[in-house]
């Protein structure tokens, strides 16, 4: 007994040894790592519309805006919030402070794969799976792989819900799952292996309600912090239409594809281990598989394909590429680790050479649209592209920042079901509301013959017939100006 008790101290610390030790050598290599991978985002202003919903959402809510209610989107509040708190700190002309956040967010979820396999298959394995992640985290179109956006601050919060569910504390791990679920619905997902370690452990039923409760207190705190029916509406009940998968079968399976094409590519070097160890064995645990699982129904959900809906699948893939890596031959590590080094480094290059058409053209409209209003005059795009009033720095007309959720465009829909009738609930009586209180300065039509062009939605072209002249063109948008009483 005086033996071990002399000894367990000396086992303690010998362990924190060892953990600063593995730690002063990972942390500065994986840091370089995510900055590298991540140099490309730097290169443009702003890389989807996403970003630009989310830019101008953070301005209106910083001028005193509200959630759910001044401007709304189908998605839960914390990356609005998290733009809103960085452009109070560094200001919103830029992207840059967000993108830093991005760098961040990237590191931290390799770190925490790094340290969800070095718990298991030890230092080696740490060093391998966060180093895979950061290689492959870039693996899409640099529209989606590079942009600062719900997908990049859902994934550190899936990461960390598994690592704290792994070391048996429950009530962090449903608030990880929360704060993935707030950043992203289908961050959710993650709950199910969360579950099941709390299964396999055997936990007692304290441990079940610890989970409930830090699964529920986050996300029931940003309800009320917002407007609790305006939550539920915008984040779960309100999206039946855009989730169906009707009228846009062969353009959505092309995205669909396109994407996993991509993906696998940039896995290149992850997949082949994981097939080749499920000949002779079983690889990995259960919970990891039911992560992969769920992160591919996540994807599927809603089927609209997008490729940074994928970014979701590259965390478990990497944690199973390494505990395959753990049964071959070191000769298969270094294999996998040059594969994906040479495919970062192909897309690495995408990101830096691509040129971005739908930048220039949104550019080229906000100077337009900067040139003919002043700063206090509210403005309607009627279009895609949102990012034209952060870029123009002008205040939207509506709430719906895009024609998506007044005509069911939103995901790239391009079939039949598009229209006013396909419109989210109570969405046309908002919006004629907000055109009679506050009519637009300048309506700029970038349908390009569209479905929800002008001439198909019978509520706009009335609005336009009724005292709208139009001025001019600009990249085959129609700007329309308010006729002078």
């Amino acid at each position: 007994m005086l033996v071990e008790l002399l000894e367990s101290p000396r086992s303690a610390v010998e362990s924190r040894v060892s953990d600063r030790g593995f730690w002063r050598r990972a942390l500065p290599l994986l840091a370089l790592l995510a900055c590298v991978t991540r140099a490309p985002s730097f290169v443009q202003p702003l890389w989807n519309p996403d970003e630009g919903y989310l830019a101008v959402q953070a301005r209106i809510l910083a001028d005193g805006g509200e959630l759910y209610e001044t401007v709304v989107d189908r998605k839960p509040p914390f990356v609005p919030w998290l733009y809103e708190a960085a452009f109070a700190v560094f200001g919103s002309g830029s992207l840059t402070s967000v993108r830093v956040l991005a760098v961040v967010a990237q590191l931290s979820t390799a770190v925490l794969l790094a340290s969800l396999a070095r718990r298991r298959w030890g230092d080696r394995a740490g060093r391998t799976a966060g180093v895979l992640y950061l290689l492959a985290s870039i693996g899409l179109n640099p529209e989606d792989a590079q942009a600062a956006t719900f997908e990049v601050f859902m994934l550190p919060c899936t990461a960390a819900a598994m690592w704290c569910a792994d070391r048996r504390r429950w009530g962090a791990a449903g608030a990880a799952v929360a704060c993935a679920f707030l950043a992203k619905q289908t961050g959710g997902a993650v709950l199910v292996p969360v579950v099941w370690l709390l299964y396999r452990h055997g936990a007692p039923r304290t441990d079940l309600v610890r989970l409930g409760v830090g699964a529920a207190l986050p996300v029931l705190c940003a309800a009320l912090l917002t407007d609790p029916a305006g939550f539920l509406f915008w984040t779960v009940t309100g999206s039946g239409a855009y989730a169906s998968f009707t009228g846009s079968e062969l353009h959505v399976l092309g995205r669909g594809l396109t994407n996993t094409a991509i993906l696998a590519v940039a896995c290149a070097g992850l997949i082949p281990p994981v097939v080749r160890v499920l000949r002779i064995a079983r690889t990995g645990s259960a919970e990891l598989w039911l992560w992969g699982a769920s992160s591919a129904a996540a994807v599927l959900l809603g089927f609209h394909f997008f490729g940074h809906y994928y970014l979701q699948l590259i965390p478990p893939i990497a944690l199973l590429a390494t505990a395959a890596l753990q049964i071959l031959p070191h000769d298969r590590l270094v294999k996998a680790v040059l594969t994906s080094a040479c495919c970062c480094t192909l897309f690495l290059a995408w990101g830096l050479l691509a040129p971005r058409p739908d930048l220039t053209h949104a550019q080229r409209l906000a100077a337009a649209v900067a040139h003919r209003t002043d700063p206090g005059d509210r403005v309607l795009v009627w279009g895609i592209h949102p990012e034209i009033y952060w870029l123009a720095d002008r205040t939207p007309a509506s709430r719906f920042l895009t024609a998506g959720l007044l005509t069911n465009y939103s995901g790239g829909r391009n079939g039949p079901q598009v229209g006013e009738k396909y419109a989210v609930e109570g969405a046309w009586p908002a919006f004629r509301a907000e055109m009679s209180a506050h009519p637009p300065t300048l309506v700029v039509d970038d349908s390009h013959d569209k479905p929800y062009a002008p001439e198909r939605v019978p509520t706009l072209r009335r609005l336009l017939a009724g005292g709208y002249e139009e001025v001019g063109v600009v990249d085959g948008a129609v700007l329309y100006a308010r006729e002078r009483d």
